[in-house]
């Protein structure tokens, strides 16, 4: 545990900061009803996108003709742009009947200025399509999947908020808030930051994306800070070259130094957080360059008694120039690693490699071979994103089973023994590969031994021991648990 020298009073989320909108309902019901069909029939899709899409289907909307010629109109070149659009839409317009404009011309985001005829078309919709029916029938689904997040995400405040010594959720007369959308293609995390209000909107996954949420919230309560104490920050901006040697680094950042400040500060807090130093290697390497200065100030803003919002400026004007440069120039961005380097192979838990490919990896087996990589050299919360990828980015069940035998083991490390439970079942259920097949059983046996469950654990070391094609050390361990089972 991290050491607070003040106690904790951070507020939970406040009611309704995790909501769903109905305005955003209502334009991805019109994207749907429209043919937007990205990831319709991916695992993780909802079933209720579905229904509203067939229940559209059998009615008459008039409408519908003009929206279909307005969507194709402004078509983008892939699926997660085109959905980003009218995200950024119908987080900027007013809601029904009439979808007005909320922003004065100079505040609307420059995404949507091309879409704003659209309010016109989105008013009869809603009329003749009975959108309010539909969303008062689609409330029990919603409720359900908002109940799933509540306790994380209430979690999740609560944890940033004692790390910061935030007194309340942000700043006064700024709001913060989420978003759950399930008529929107799965694995889908979309922030924005309009004025006053930061919103995130998460669609369908197979996993809480409570990390992603905690990155959103972290940019709430940081990026003012950078704004307030510009001119601090504007005397550090030599450093911005560094960053643009990283190729990894994304454009967004190339000219914004505040935001690569930030970003590099909120990396440092989420591997305080969660325990995780390795990712401040992984983290430079992107291009975040003030991550090390940041993930060393840390300790020392901990053992101290005041909150971020004021020990901040003193902590970025600490930031020596020379030294940094120093630190960076030492660096060789071509060249450096993916992710940390690993550490041996006796000191993880077991892995169950992909087959040797005739040919590079690419696509989802390319991601799980990068999480595996990354679960080997302990950097958990970069595997975990890695592992949610795979589940998104592809159908296939081997896969897919890979990818929960790697979350399940995350979530072994993290002793949270009830979902590596629930996971590891998740990767059987999908009919494994024989060697992930025998080191799921192994685990399950061995979390069976930890509950003092010796008769399940012989079932699963037994099991483990009659897959064909189970590794020798998966069986040396099986062999192992099923003696130890015998004498609990």
């Amino acid at each position: 545990m991290l050491a607070l020298t003040v106690a904790a009073r951070a507020q939970q989320a406040e009611p309704g900061q995790l909501d769903a909108s109905q305005t955003l309902f209502t334009v991805m019901a019109a994207l749907n009803a429209s043919g937007f069909d990205a990831g319709l029939d991916a695992p993780n899709s909802h079933r209720l996108r579905k229904q509203v899409r067939e229940e559209l289907a059998r009615r008459q909307v008039s409408s519908l003709p003009a929206i279909r010629q307005f969507i194709a109109e402004h078509h983008q070149k892939d699926a997660t742009a085109e959905l980003s659009q009218y995200v950024s839409f119908a987080l900027t317009v007013g809601g029904p009947p009439d979808f007005s404009t909320r922003k004065r011309d100079v505040e609307v985001p420059p995404d949507v200025i091309k879409l704003l005829e659209f309010s016109k078309l989105l008013a009869p919709f809603y009329k003749e399509a009975g959108i309010a029916d539909l969303w008062k029938r689609a409330q029990p689904d919603i409720d359900g999947y908002i109940a799933r997040y509540h306790g994380p995400v209430s979690q999740a405040v609560l944890e940033v908020n004692a790390y910061l010594r935030q007194q309340t959720s942000g700043f006064k007369g700024r709001r913060f808030q989420i978003y759950i959308e399930l008529l929107a293609p799965p694995g889908q995390v979309q922030r924005r930051s309009y004025g006053f209000e930061d919103t995130v909107v998460v669609t369908p996954s197979s996993e809480l994306r409570t990390f992603e949420i905690r990155h959103a919230y972290l940019h709430y309560l940081l990026d003012p800070m950078a704004t307030r104490y510009e001119e601090i920050l504007e005397r550090k901006k030599f450093l911005a070259k560094q960053a643009q040697r990283s190729s990894r680094l994304d454009d967004s950042f190339r000219d914004d130094f505040l935001a690569l400040t930030t970003e590099s500060l909120i990396k440092a807090v989420e591997a305080r957080l969660d325990h995780d130093p390795g990712a401040i290697q992984q983290a430079v390497y992107q291009g975040f360059v003030l991550a090390p200065f940041f993930s060393e100030h840390l300790p020392l803003y901990e053992k101290q008694e005041q909150a971020m919002l004021v020990y901040y400026p003193e902590m970025v004007g600490a930031i020596d120039l020379k030294t940094e440069d120093s630190r960076l120039s030492r660096i060789d961005f071509n060249h450096a690693p993916v992710q940390p380097a690993a550490q041996p192979a006796a000191a993880a838990p077991p892995l169950a490699p992909l087959p040797v490919p005739s040919a590079p990896l690419t696509g989802a087996a390319k991601t799980l071979d990068d999480a595996e990589q990354l679960y080997l050299a302990r950097n958990l919360t970069a595997a975990k994103t890695r592992y949610l990828e795979v589940l998104e980015q592809t159908d296939d069940k081997a896969l897919h089973a890979d990818a929960y035998y790697g979350l399940a083991r995350i979530a072994a490390l993290n002793k949270d023994p009830e979902t590596a439970v629930r996971l590891f079942r998740n990767a059987l259920d999908l009919g494994p590969r024989p060697v992930t097949r025998g080191w799921v059983l192994v685990y399950l046996g061995k979390l069976a031994l930890a509950s003092e469950e010796p008769e399940q654990a012989q079932q699963y070391f037994t099991g483990a021991l009659q897959v064909e094609g189970i590794s020798e050390k998966a069986r040396k361990e099986a062999e192992s648990g099923l003696q130890a089972s015998a004498r609990q």
